[in-house]
């Protein structure tokens, strides 16, 4: 690896064999409510060849994940998840319904070189849903319980990085630990995008997690990275709500519901340090179910995606970019009527000459396939 991330040991600097290792990797799929099953796969293809690779080199493999959030309809268990890690890695994965009790510790330690076991998910312990200090996370139960039977350690989730969890920085305190191949790549792309010749810089975000969005703009302006940002989703309507302006009545409530007001501050904070943060000039709302436009500072219905105006005005930022990367869709796309929006700026974006990185929720990655190249 080179640049900036040139220190971060990958597979090549560590003998695998004969060692138990714990691998975390990034497996949460989108899944169907009805039917629990898995709609999306990708992911689990991915990472199927880590764990071939780990097991060609002679280790044993503990497998970790987690799959959505407690009390979302996406929180379930990894049974699904293994068959088909087993299927793609051509490997029997065996399935612990367990995360660090005495069935998976006893699992783990009778674990040989070249078997695989796949943890329960990781956010059935309530230490994985708490972020903390590193050194706290290093002394969690999880930790604590299961580093005691492992020799090593390796981080493949790049999607889940940003979080300080007990699996994702925890372990690498108490363990050999090196980053895995998929880790990596994105390591690479992350550092070609920040070198110093890709200015200027844009970033697009949208989606639902809005406390992370500000987590990584807090991070983007105190390191100077971003040139400019433009807002998308509640995100926007968070940003526009700090600078003072009204958004409705029925997106207020909304923000309120989902418990995001409290952000207010921190946006708020970031706009009087001088973040380069744009807003939208107008939006695509649905009011009393009929959908229509409506622009800024006139905004009756509930907000749904962005405009057309801010659409063109968003094609101006990114005609000047050297580099773009996207993040979360830019309206309620699972709703075809509202996925214009993110469908025209990932075409916008990938329609410059900027090197550009589409990352999100897997519904985004979908929405990203079906865009010119």
């Amino acid at each position: 690896m080179k640049g900036s991330f040139s220190s971060i040991p990958t597979l090549r600097h560590l003998d695998f064999r004969d060692r138990k290792v714990f691998l975390r990797i990034d497996v949460n799929s989108p899944i169907d409510p009805e039917t629990m099953s898995i709609v999306d796969d990708r992911r689990i293809r991915i990472h199927s060849s880590t764990v071939k690779q780990l097991i060609d080199a002679g280790a044993a493999i503990v497998v970790a994940s987690h799959q959505g959030r407690p009390g979302e309809a996406g929180f379930t268990t990894m049974e699904k998840h293994v068959e088909l890690l087993s299927k793609y890695a051509g490997i029997e994965v065996k399935f612990i319904d367990d995360v660090c009790g005495p069935t998976a510790r006893e699992a783990i330690k009778f674990l040989k070189p070249g078997e695989a076991l796949m943890l329960n998910n990781l956010r059935l312990a309530s230490e994985e849903v708490i972020e903390a200090t590193p050194e706290k996370q290093a002394s969690t139960y999880l930790v604590q319980r299961l580093a005691p039977l492992l020799e090593a350690y390796v981080n493949d989730a790049f999607a889940t990085a940003h979080r300080s969890q007990p699996s994702i920085v925890g372990f690498p305190l108490v363990l050999p630990s090196v980053a895995g191949p998929v880790m990596e790549r994105e390591l690479l792309q992350l550092d070609k995008l920040m070198s110093q010749g890709q200015a200027p810089r844009v970033f697009v975000f949208g989606g639902a997690r809005v406390y992370d969005l500000v987590k990584v703009i807090e991070n983007l302006v105190s390191k100077g990275m971003a040139d400019r940002i433009l807002t998308t989703g509640l995100l926007a309507n968070l940003v526009l709500l700090a600078k003072g302006v009204n958004i409705g009545l029925k997106n207020l409530r909304y923000l309120e519901e989902r418990g995001v007001l409290t952000l207010v501050p921190r946006i708020r904070h970031l706009l009087m340090r001088g973040a380069p943060i744009e807003t939208p000039i107008d939006f695509k709302v649905l009011s009393n179910g009929e959908v229509g436009e409506e622009a800024l500072g006139r905004i009756s219905g509930r907000i749904m995606d962005v405009g057309s105006s801010t659409i063109d005005m968003y094609r101006e930022f990114m005609k000047e970019a050297k580099a773009i990367v996207m993040k979360g869709p830019a309206g309620v796309i699972e709703d075809s009527r509202f996925r214009d929006g993110t469908i025209k700026l990932i075409n916008e974006a990938l329609s410059t000459r900027a090197s550009t990185i589409i990352a999100g929720g897997e519904a985004f990655f979908d929405l990203s396939e079906t865009c010119v190249s």
